[in-house]
């Protein structure tokens, strides 16, 4: 088995998810008391939250780069960067290091293809959903991507960072999204991405009739298969 490793705390919320779903897909592959070898660094989300805001993404990349290091030197074989915004740093981080980094979008593309979906809705932060690094990995492999309009870009993103980065589950949000999620679907989307790896946390597939691709699930899955060599 080869051993995984993580890049986390953005946020420890999400991260927890991450390391139960790696486990639980080793234990139902394994069986008996395996788990998975596992090297994570977690990091402080309010110092990684700031620069974002204040747009000082090379210095992101910096302290990325420098935990990357860190999990590679602890006997990683290969990396995830456990959030999908921070994947805006992924070439910098990648430059850093000599393990080959599991790209968060390129993980879900494949799964988008498999099941013939070419029309996406994508939620996340508003960096997620505004800017070309995480929509253009999508594109050029042949995946229209929608967005929702700004006045859904705002709650979306303000969600995140004000109630799911702190636990923080409300039923109201969780309607808001929905409606978001119908008004993508009204628009085209064949399915939507939960391109932020804490809105799983909020809405599941029973809420829905419009197919979601957890990116979480996504991701841990191809860290599964890849340490399983499979």
């Amino acid at each position: 088995m080869k051993t995984i490793g993580m890049l986390g705390g953005m946020s420890w919320e999400s991260t927890q998810s991450y390391y139960r779903s790696i486990n639980e897909g080793i234990k139902a592959r394994l069986g008996g008391l395996h788990s998975a070898k596992i090297a994570l660094y977690s990091v402080d989300f309010a110092e990684i939250e700031s620069l974002q805001h204040r747009g000082e993404w090379e210095q992101t990349a910096e302290i990325l780069g420098d935990a990357a290091l860190s999990v590679q030197h602890a006997g990683a074989d290969f990396l995830l960067i456990c959030t999908n915004t921070m994947h805006k740093v992924a070439p910098q981080i990648q430059r850093r290091i000599d393990i080959p980094v599991l790209h968060i979008a390129d993980a879900t593309a494949r799964v988008l293809l498999a099941d013939g979906v070419s029309r996406v809705g994508l939620l996340g932060t508003r960096f997620t959903m505004e800017q070309d690094f995480y929509r253009e990995r999508l594109q050029v492999q042949g995946i229209d991507v929608l967005v929702p309009g700004d006045d859904d870009r705002n709650v979306v993103h303000d969600v995140i960072y004000t109630e799911l980065c702190l636990g923080v589950i409300k039923d109201d949000s969780r309607a808001r999204y929905l409606d978001i999620v119908a008004r993508l679907a009204d628009n085209g989307a064949q399915a939507i991405i939960l391109g932020c790896t804490e809105i799983a946390l909020l809405i599941r597939q029973s809420d829905t009739q419009v197919p979601l691709y957890d990116t979480t699930a996504i991701h841990a899955s191809e860290a599964i298969a890849m340490a399983l060599a499979e």
